[in-house]
């Protein structure tokens, strides 16, 4: 999957209320970032950077694979899959949003 393709996916999953109530960042290096606005009524998914309660720093394939069920999010996390900086308390609801 592409930037965008991700993008369309996690909208998906998260809906009009992720349940997050802050913002998380995914962000994917050159490829881009996925913004989810967990804070907004109804929640946004979309591209545009910005600051964020919680950030993932994660390469388009580990979200690929996150997106897809082949990695799960707490193995990829202690294997080094991807970095999280902000309020660890987010990322442990990333299984909400992938």
């Amino acid at each position: 999957m592409n930037l965008q393709e991700c993008t369309d996916a996690i909208r998906a999953k998260v809906g009009d209320n992720s349940g997050l109530n802050a913002v998380l960042k995914f962000d994917c290096g050159a490829d881009g970032q996925i913004v989810i606005d967990g804070a907004a009524a109804p929640n946004t998914v979309d591209n545009n950077d910005r600051d964020a309660d919680c950030t993932v720093a994660i390469t388009l394939e580990n979200l690929n694979n996150l997106l897809t069920g082949k990695l799960d999010p707490v193995t990829g996390f202690m294997g080094g899959k991807f970095k999280v900086s902000g309020d660890m308390s987010l990322a442990m609801k990333l299984q909400r949003v992938v």
